[in-house]
């Protein structure tokens, strides 16, 4: 079976699930709208994208699903705006056909960016259930081993676990361990660490670099929680961060002329985060 397939049918799973179980907000009318404009914007940029064949895009579906299960806006065109977005910077926004972002965690920096009091990222869509969690757990191992990155949401764990205790905790009396630990009941935080956080074309493929990325995602994340206070958004953002550098560890001869694209990526990828953190923090979470 191939590799999207696999992901997508998973996610598909994970959706259906959702919907009867948890509390995914969306109806079935709008799930179905935003998949099926999702599929006909990935086609239409691959019409125009030369650089590529002309192909059927599973992976469309992913940067569907995590928009879904990640964010929450009132107007179902929100949806459509940034899913659009996202897709056109991986067809677009790209260096020897490799991409920078994820297409879901762009969509999300892009919600937040233009529509931050109309779209807000959650983490309780799926709840706490242990038995879910599972479930997803068992369903991304799989994929991981497949793809070789099952290390990063192991690292990933232990050292914003190491972080948030040595560089929060010890600091605010407010925050107990309990409250780091928490969070990972969440089966959406949960789903981030595992198809998000992991996503093949914008991590590294050689295990050190993985255990470095997954590292400095952590640590970025959780020093933005200990000077801005805890926000969900931060580990998005960090991941939007780190991403730009992956393409380094993938090319040989063509470092100039990525150095100069990636200079001026980053230039736009500090003034969207600085522009984001300097927003007032909201307190929102889906809890049925």
């Amino acid at each position: 079976m191939p590799l999207q397939l696999h992901q997508n049918i998973n996610l598909f799973l994970l959706l259906i699930v959702g919907s009867f179980v948890a509390h995914i907000h969306l109806g079935w009318v709008e799930l179905i709208a935003i998949l099926v404009f999702t599929v006909f914007v990935e086609h239409f940029f691959l019409y125009f994208n030369k650089s590529r064949e002309f192909y059927f895009s599973y992976s469309s579906f992913s940067t569907a699903i995590g928009v879904i299960v990640l964010m929450y806006s009132p107007h179902l065109w929100i949806y459509f705006v940034v899913i659009a977005l996202g897709l056109a910077q991986k067809h677009f926004i790209t260096f020897e056909g490799k991409q920078f972002f994820n297409p879901s965690n762009f969509s999300l920096m892009m919600a937040l960016l233009f529509f931050y009091n109309d779209a807000h990222i959650i983490s309780g869509q799926f709840g706490d259930e242990l038995w879910l969690a599972f479930v997803v757990s068992f369903l991304a191992i799989v994929i991981l081993v497949r793809v070789n990155r099952w290390i990063i949401p192991f690292a990933f764990v232990l050292s914003y676990l190491f972080f948030q205790h040595f560089l929060v905790v010890l600091y605010d009396p407010v925050v107990i361990f309990e409250d780091i630990y928490h969070r990972f009941y969440s089966v959406t935080f949960i789903l981030f660490i595992y198809f998000m956080l992991t996503d093949p074309p914008v991590t590294p493929s050689k295990w050190y670099w993985q255990i470095a990325f997954a590292f400095l995602v952590a640590l970025m994340a959780v020093l933005l929680d200990r000077f801005y206070g805890f926000r969900v958004q931060h580990l998005f953002m960090a991941v939007f961060f780190f991403s730009l550098f992956v393409n380094f560890l993938k090319v040989d001869k063509e470092f100039i002329p990525l150095l100069k694209l990636s200079a001026i990526i980053l230039f736009f990828v500090v003034a969207i985060l600085t522009f984001i953190e300097m927003q007032p923090p909201y307190y929102f979470e889906m809890e049925g």
